[in-house]
């Protein structure tokens, strides 16, 4: 893939980054020297393309840092732009995975989001991971567009504070072009989700590109849309109502919106995984807490709650709206009135991904009964069976199984035997036959043998008498 098809391509970014970042490569790419001192100015750290490896913390709690603007590979895109490569974050989780000393994964996010291409693919990783092991987002400061798509793949999403920026969910194309006359050039943009670029000045394009570009970006919208609706376990409905028109939230207002599950730091999040990292080994579902939101700004209301107050254990905050408009929501009926190609998509999208889920499940029992069956010993089938359709016992847990029942009825085996054994014969003291008559012997030896059920011979040898 060419640096210009990810420039001119979509993006699933804040508006500002997307514009800075524009504009370097358009110097880059007329063959002009970046002033990277002054790129370094404006952003207010170094230009760098190195990506931090994960750390692995007590109770076998690995961290990984997320940071920047989001590009498919490490060049001079991740360089310029101080952002991470999706491809080598897709290699570092799959590194988790595989990492015995690895208990639970924590994804630290900073990122206003990035190109569309490789950003899905990284989401789909995170989600694989999070059905193997404990995995929780946790964002200080900004989790937006393209990066909410990955850390909504988490089992968990969290945020630090009050201020935190959560949210973005949509997608932008921004072209420029040189007009025929003399001037500067000029910029359009096409967007998907309502609210994804407010106040932006476009120029129209003619109407037959228009609508090719903005099915193209629609298309994407609903994959994202989608993405989060199953992630965040909420239906299609509530995720455009309530999360996907492209508006950043801030603090309580995204956990209101269904967007996070509640506030923690990295450390406190450690803590908790280090002492039960089976608290998030399932995957937690969005809930909505807003009320009517009609006048006041999504967090308001929260704020005024004690119980939310304590929950966030920071003081009530007055939260503004980020843009300035006035709050509404779309069902899947107005979508299916307003945009009937997006809706259609969306819903073979979900239906797609509920095929392949279903498919997956299926695949992942049918090799468990495989392996449970695998560990079958003779005399124990019934037990194998059993543990094969009770739908959750692994193959390394039937082993464990059927050994601990074969050593049982081999013990068990082995008092049978000992208690079928015959009984050894009780020895008599052997009294002085000196001055018995033979007939006084025989007569003990009679009576000896008809009370311990033996023979003369034997009644003989255990009373010590001479033969």
């Amino acid at each position: 893939m060419k640096l210009l098809d990810i420039i001119n391509g979509a993006w699933a970014l804040e508006a500002q980054n997307l514009i800075e970042i524009q504009g370097i490569y358009t110097t880059h790419l007329r063959g002009e020297k970046i002033d990277v001192a002054g790129v370094e100015a404006r952003l207010g750290r170094p230009l760098t393309n190195e990506q931090k490896k994960y750390t692995v913390r007590e109770g076998g709690v690995a961290v990984l840092a997320i940071e920047g603007v989001l590009a498919p590979k490490a060049n001079l895109f991740t360089e310029i732009s101080g952002g991470a490569s999706t491809q080598m974050l897709s290699a570092q989780v799959q590194s988790m995975l595989n990492d015995n000393a690895v208990k639970s994964i924590i994804l630290a996010i900073d990122s206003p989001g990035g190109s569309v291409f490789g950003t899905p693919e990284l989401a789909d990783v995170v989600r694989s991971a999070a059905k193997v092991k404990p995995v929780v987002a946790v964002s200080d400061a900004s989790m937006c567009s393209g990066a909410y798509w990955v850390g909504s793949a988490c089992n968990a999403v969290y945020i630090t504070g009050p201020m935190v920026n959560v949210g973005s969910i949509g997608v932008v194309q921004r072209r420029s072009y040189q007009p025929a006359a003399a001037g500067e050039p000029v910029v359009e943009e096409i967007t998907a989700g309502k609210y994804k670029r407010v106040g932006s000045p476009d120029k129209p394009l003619n109407k037959e590109d228009r609508a090719y570009v903005q099915s193209q970006l629609d298309h994407m919208y609903g994959v994202f849309v989608g993405a989060v609706s199953q992630n965040r376990g909420a239906s299609i409905e509530d995720v455009l109502a309530n999360m996907a028109d492209g508006r950043v939230f801030i603090g309580q207002q995204a956990v209101d919106h269904g967007l996070v599950d509640g506030f923690s730091t990295v450390d406190a999040m450690v803590e908790q995984l280090a002492i039960n990292p089976a608290q998030f080994a399932n995957r937690r579902k969005a809930k909505f807490a807003m009320g009517d939101q009609t006048s006041k700004p999504a967090g308001v209301q929260a704020l005024a709650n004690p119980a939310a107050q304590a929950a966030t254990k920071t003081e009530p905050v007055l939260l503004t709206p980020v843009n300035n408009f006035k709050e509404s929501t779309m069902d899947m009926k107005e979508l299916k009135e307003q945009h009937p190609t997006l809706a259609a998509q969306i819903e073979t999208d979900q239906a797609t991904s509920v095929a392949a889920a279903t498919a997956s499940a299926a695949t992942a029992e049918r090799e468990r009964i495989q392996g449970v069956r695998a560990t079958a010993l003779p005399g124990h089938e019934a037990l194998v069976e059993a543990l094969a359709f009770d739908g959750k016992t692994t193959p390394a847990e039937a082993a464990l199984a059927v050994n601990a029942a074969h050593r049982a009825s081999i013990a068990a085996a082995a008092t049978a035997h000992a208690n079928d054994a015959p009984k050894a014969l009780p020895h008599a003291a052997a009294p002085s036959d000196a001055g018995k008559t033979k007939a006084q012997m025989a007569a003990e030896a009679s009576a000896y043998a008809k009370q311990h059920n033996v023979g003369i011979l034997d009644a003989v040898k255990a009373l010590g008498f001479a033969v």
